[in-house]
């Protein structure tokens, strides 16, 4: 049994550094409306990881990761230049979104059809292996997180305005289309380096489903992120105490007990709404 917590220390904390980081992106990509953008961004970097392969280099290594950053950041310029930001566009922003998504995908089917261990590439990228995350992994990953987290603390006002108010923003005169490219590049970052550790859909979850929870009680910035922070903590530990005690698949696990928790606060608000308390629904929020 010592042994078994041991084992399920370094994915505990390796989800807290994913709560601590998605679960305030999410924040962003609900606001913003892009809810698949994650995926998108992650099937470029797999592209580039891939490509890597085909290249003759490690994915791990630094050229590897160089390969997939570089992907990414392709997908994040796609992204900011083709956001419209006057009228109803005539293409909506997440079909691109999700024809970049399928092209990237097929892409990668292809090469790595040539590339050397291709098909376990991919198949890392969909299902991770948090279960068997290493510390020296979780420092690197928490490294960055804090360098990006720095950048969003920095130009918070920048990012929270576009993605809340972006009419304010065009009033202003502010270039939007580089902040949604300098948001897209640091969130393509975060998960390019996500999932190989959680897996595409594990990283999916953490992003949408506690920032989807956050909004169905409020719109002010503060209160969004703390109560995403705390659904994904407790999720994630339900998740993973679920998986121990049990004997199952850590990443499903962890992705029912999303779902449950978006149940039950789905409910509540519900019923909150029900007894006539009126929650947060004002159309803009305050920047901290």
């Amino acid at each position: 049994m010592p042994e078994l917590i041991q084992i399920m220390i370094p994915p505990f904390v390796a989800s807290m550094v994913f709560v601590a980081m998605l679960g305030y992106l999410g924040v962003h990509i609900i606001a913003r409306g892009v809810i698949f953008v994650d995926l998108a961004l992650a099937q470029m970097a797999a592209l580039g990881s891939t490509t890597a392969l085909l290249a003759g280099l490690e994915t791990e290594s630094v050229s590897g990761y160089a390969f997939a950053f570089g992907f990414a950041t392709l997908g994040a310029l796609l992204f900011a230049i083709t956001r419209t930001t006057k009228g109803k566009p005539r293409v909506p922003h997440e079909a691109i979104i999700g024809i970049v998504y399928v092209v990237a995908s097929a892409a990668t089917l292809l090469v790595a059809d040539k590339a050397p261990h291709g098909a376990e590439t991919i198949r890392e990228a969909l299902a991770g292996s948090i279960l068997w995350v290493t510390w020296p992994q979780i420092g690197r990953l928490a490294l960055v997180y804090v360098g990006i987290g720095l950048v969003h603390w920095a130009l918070r006002r920048r990012f929270f305005t576009v993605s809340l108010n972006e009419a304010a923003a065009v009033e202003s005169g502010w270039r939007v289309r580089w902040w949604d490219f300098l948001f897209y590049f640091t969130f393509g970052i975060a998960i390019t380096l996500a999932v190989p550790i959680a897996g595409v859909l594990l990283v999916f979850t953490f992003l949408v489903v506690p920032a989807v929870i956050a909004f169905l009680f409020t719109r002010e910035v503060r209160p969004l992120i703390a109560i995403s922070w705390l659904a994904a903590a407790v999720a994630a530990a339900a998740g993973l105490g679920v998986s121990f005690k049990f004997d199952l698949p850590t990443g499903p696990v962890i992705v029912c007990a999303f779902g449950a928790v978006l149940l039950l606060t789905g409910l509540a608000r519900l019923a909150v709404k029900r007894g006539g308390v009126p929650a947060a629904t004002s159309e803009s929020a305050a920047v901290p």
